[in-house]
């Protein structure tokens, strides 16, 4: 089974790099022109001309990056030089201010921080087993022991990651004990998948996320007085194939298994699942016991992921 460690103190600075900062402008993997970050920053009248000037000779003197240098001499904030950046390698990026999603979504609102960067990697190595391209499509269902193992918050930056590889990603939010989905996004969360499961559908329940073009949620709605028969229904496991048919990834985040046989149904439906553990805080007979449950069932494993979130 393969193992994989993910650290992730989100309160460490944030080095900010570009590919360059002056001069002629270098063509990218697609033959499309890359603008420099000094450009961008004045096309969207976050700096004016004379502001460059002053960053390039500053930048000259120290021996910085360009955002380094425009953040030191306080014309620009991070969040704008983060901007421009996620504009010069066209690469979504929702500035947060501390509102716009929680806080636990790195890979959103930090897209270059090495937090984002493991999450990346786990997205890499998922592409190259479980989610290979060349296997029967899947969704993938995020699993873990207990409430506080991060399932959430590895379902969700890992959701992040996925979109921004352009292919239209969605994250269903199917724990209908505990569900953070709506939370973490701050998206409402009054409807959802348990209405469409209940036959009390709403329209438009599936969000689009602002500032993440290609990813969309689908929140829990109302919480349920009975989850487990609702994914039980084919109700649900027809809606993941039509799903699958609709985007390019799906991720479901899914009960922790001590609520019962949630995640077990879930993640059958699903056909692949990635179990998440939390260092000094997950146990190893209740991991043993999870994926003892899964390896009678059909559903592929994707790998432990051990979370020190």
């Amino acid at each position: 089974m393969a193992k994989g460690f993910f650290a992730a103190p989100v309160n460490k600075p944030v080095k900010l790099t570009e590919s360059h900062t002056s001069g002629p402008e270098p063509a990218n993997d697609m033959g499309v022109l890359d603008r420099a970050i000094g450009d961008i920053l004045m096309q969207a009248q976050r700096m004016t001309q004379e502001q460059v000037d002053l960053v390039l000779k500053h930048q000259a003197e120290q021996g910085t990056h360009f955002g380094e240098a425009a953040i030191a001499l306080k014309f620009v904030s991070s969040d704008d030089v983060l901007w421009a950046l996620s504009q010069q390698f066209h690469y979504p990026f929702a500035p947060n201010g501390g509102t716009e999603f929680h806080d636990d979504l790195v890979a959103g609102i930090d897209p270059f921080s090495e937090h984002a960067e493991l999450f990346r990697e786990l997205r890499t190595n998922l592409l190259h087993g479980a989610m290979h391209p060349d296997l029967p499509r899947r969704a993938l269902a995020i699993i873990s022991p207990n409430i506080g193992d991060g399932k959430s918050f590895v379902a969700a930056n890992l959701a992040v990651t996925f979109s921004q590889l352009g292919g239209r990603t969605l994250l269903v939010d199917a724990d209908m004990r505990t569900p953070r989905q709506h939370a973490i996004f701050k998206t409402p969360g009054h409807h959802g998948l348990s209405n469409l499961l209940s036959g009390r559908s709403e329209a438009n329940v599936i969000k689009q996320i602002a500032g993440l073009p290609s990813l969309f949620v689908l929140p829990v709605g109302a919480v349920p007085p009975n989850p487990l028969e609702l994914v039980q229904r084919p109700a649900f496991a027809l809606l993941l194939q039509e799903l699958l048919t609709k985007f390019d990834y799906l991720l479901v985040d899914t009960p922790a298994a001590q609520h019962g046989a949630d995640a077990r149904v879930v993640a059958g439906r699903c056909g692949a699942a990635l179990a998440v553990g939390r260092i000094g805080k997950t146990k190893v007979p209740a991991m043993e016991s999870l994926l003892k449950s899964m390896g009678k069932t059909t559903v592929r494993s994707a790998g432990v992921l051990l979370n020190e979130y």
